[in-house]
């Protein structure tokens, strides 16, 4: 990792850029009042990108299997299902409260 000024990043920035996407190397620009910035290459960026996206949707399963482990779930059958189809998230909310009585 390199911590390179504006002054010097704006006057050798292929040089730079070259370090970046030929050498795997990350760019942190300092500027002034810490307005800092980071040159990483599109591989990396998408890598992190993704990790981030993967996180959120493994705290989703975690926050499923909790619902699941304290029994808020229900079940439905097909007709049921199929019913809810163009309901909003409210409809399906209040439907299911509804049947709080069968809830797994």
């Amino acid at each position: 990792m390199l911590a390179v000024n504006y002054s010097t990043i704006r006057s050798n920035l292929k040089e730079y850029c070259d370090k970046v996407t030929d050498e795997n190397e990350t760019v942190i620009v300092t500027r002034k009042g810490e307005k800092n910035v980071v040159f990483l290459s599109l591989e990396e960026y998408n890598s992190l990108a993704k990790a981030a996206r993967n996180a959120t949707y493994l705290e989703k399963i975690d926050r499923s299997r909790q619902q699941l482990a304290e029994g808020k779930t229900y079940t439905f059958t097909m007709e049921e299902l199929e019913s809810m189809e163009n309901m909003t998230v409210a409809e399906m909310h209040a439907f299911a409260k509804e049947r709080k009585g069968q809830v797994v």
